[in-house]
């Protein structure tokens, strides 16, 4: 990152080894009172080559450890903004474009409260974060409402895509032992086995 990357206003695109998806920097001015940022402006992104129309935000919240994931939409898929107003978590998407040439491959970045970064995922991506911090808020637009008939998942330590999840504070290594599943995020079938 960072060689390809363009501003426009106050947001700094950055692409990733996956065509389309993107690491967006905000700024933030700061003075003795607080902060004040732009999230998001319409023209910004446009210029920088997102130019989808977002209609639904979604907020969740959640505690150290938890792994929501790898979700996506099968019929009507959504594309994302996603950042983190408090806490910290390391957040992923997977290639599920059956064309592309990194179909299968993941790219992950860190987004925080106090680093303001955004991360922007096409249509056409499992997406997944763990929760780093104690508590973590998790905020996102999306391109499409949410259709609850619809959704389809990932295993989130599949070891044909080998997702490189961090260390938990206080661990010396991964330990899988400390990573919080949904009941339905513990059964989701292997890429291998998916019925795309």
């Amino acid at each position: 990152m960072g060689q390809d990357s363009v501003t426009f206003g106050n947001f700094t695109f950055t692409p990733t080894a996956i065509d389309g998806v993107m690491v967006v920097d905000v700024k933030s001015y700061g003075d003795e009172r607080g902060a004040f940022m732009e999230t998001y402006k319409q023209e910004d992104f446009e210029r920088a080559g997102i130019g989808v129309r977002f209609v639904q935000d979604n907020q969740s919240v959640s505690t150290k450890g938890v792994l929501r994931g790898l979700h996506f939409q099968i019929e009507f898929p959504q594309s994302k903004l996603v950042r983190v107003v408090e806490g910290s978590v390391f957040d992923v998407c997977v290639d599920l474009r059956p064309q592309s040439p990194t179909y299968g491959q993941w790219v992950g970045c860190t987004l925080s409260a106090e680093n303001h970064r955004q991360f922007f995922i096409p249509r056409g991506f499992a997406h997944g974060f763990l929760v780093l911090s104690k508590r973590a808020v998790f905020c996102y637009k999306c391109d499409d409402v949410y259709h609850p008939n619809d959704e389809g998942g990932l295993m989130w330590n599949d070891p044909s895509i080998g997702i490189q999840w961090p260390v938990l504070e206080g661990e010396e290594t991964f330990c899988a032992d400390s990573i919080i599943l949904s009941e339905k995020d513990q059964h989701h079938p292997l890429l291998d086995t998916l019925d795309r």
